[in-house]
């Protein structure tokens, strides 16, 4: 019934409405989308939609960078803004905030925030000379980041961060996890000066599920199995696997793979189950990450009546004090991501 509801919209709104979804969405959401992908290429997508009606199926901050991204004309909805993501929810902007103020007295820190942020800490980006950036173009924004100031302050996924800074060769004795408890009153600039990269101490509430110990199993027990996960698991995990890389990368390295492989991959298990139903060629399972809950939220019912009411007062709406540094700080990833 709701399928048949959705269907119906598409149909009346037509080339006036998109619906874009994560790779992380149900089978049941993804089948109704005009565009599925992850974070930079929804992002980078969103300037180029003609559509007036842009319904966001994802978690919230996703939604929120749509609407910063958004034309005048535009409007971007979400089927259910309750939706959040647990890893920005570790990095409130208060906080963020109140760190970057007491470590900008000691030397130049440029903050450099995933895009599993919220919009207040998008737009403290912007106002810091930063930018954010996505698993596909962490790494060359991390590149871009060093050259602005003195310090980098990665945030707020300290795994995606370490594995970046490895790829980028940046030593351990350079970089460290802040300690945000109390307020940040722990935190120290002078001790922190010979550093060239601050994690912050958030995770994702799914990759942080992948453990060393079941990577070594799979090794033990399928030795002739290859391993491919997400740059938001544990380094240890990531070194490990044969491959790491964005929800994009792992599906080019499944497409890439030789007819007949095993492949276990470290991600949202939609997407990897989406992948086995794509490849029977090939033995593809999951190495044991679960589902979003999250991403899990948006349900065909709530779609459905998401464009049973396609009002701008049910448009997502951002403090419009935040949007300009918001928007530099997206810019500016694209602008260095194009470069």
């Amino acid at each position: 019934m709701h399928s048949k509801n959705i269907q119906l919209f598409k149909d009346k709104f037509g080339s006036n409405l998109a619906i874009l979804a994560h790779h992380y969405q149900s089978d049941a959401i993804v089948e109704h989308a005009d565009l599925v992908g992850d974070s930079l290429q929804l992002a980078a997508a969103i300037p180029e939609l003609e559509a007036e009606y842009i319904v966001f199926c994802g978690v919230d901050f996703m939604a929120e960078t749509a609407a910063v991204l958004a034309g005048p004309r535009q409007k971007i909805f979400s089927p259910d803004l309750g939706a959040t993501c647990v890893m920005a929810d570790m990095a409130p902007d208060y906080l963020v905030n109140n760190i970057l103020q007491k470590l900008n007295h000691h030397q130049r820190v440029i903050p450099l925030a995933y895009v599993n942020s919220s919009i207040g800490v998008k737009a403290l980006c912007g106002e810091y000379g930063g930018s954010v950036c996505t698993s596909s173009n962490a790494s060359k924004m991390l590149t871009w980041a060093l050259t602005q100031g003195d310090q980098v302050l990665f945030l707020p996924d300290q795994n995606l961060g370490r594995n970046v800074s490895a790829r980028c060769n940046i030593p351990d004795s350079m970089t460290q996890t802040i300690d945000i408890r109390k307020k940040g009153s722990n935190i120290n600039p002078a001790n922190l000066a010979s550093k060239k990269i601050l994690f912050w101490p958030g995770v994702c509430a799914v990759h942080f599920r992948l453990k060393a110990g079941n990577v070594m199993e799979i090794m033990h027990k399928s030795p002739e199995a290859l391993i491919v996960v997400h740059p938001e698991s544990h380094p240890h995990v990531v070194d490990m696997a044969h491959a790491s890389g964005s929800t994009s990368k792992i599906i080019s390295f499944v497409e890439q793979a030789v007819p007949g492989s095993t492949i276990y991959i470290g991600t949202e298990d939609n997407l990897v189950l989406r992948l086995k139903q794509k490849h029977p060629d090939k033995n593809i399972l999951p190495l044991g990450a679960g589902y979003c809950s999250n991403m899990a939220k948006i349900t065909p019912e709530l779609l459905s009546s998401c464009l049973e009411n396609l009002s701008s007062d049910n448009a997502v709406q951002v403090n419009p004090s935040l949007i300009s540094n918001a928007n530099k700080a997206v810019e500016t990833m694209l602008r260095v991501t194009a470069s």
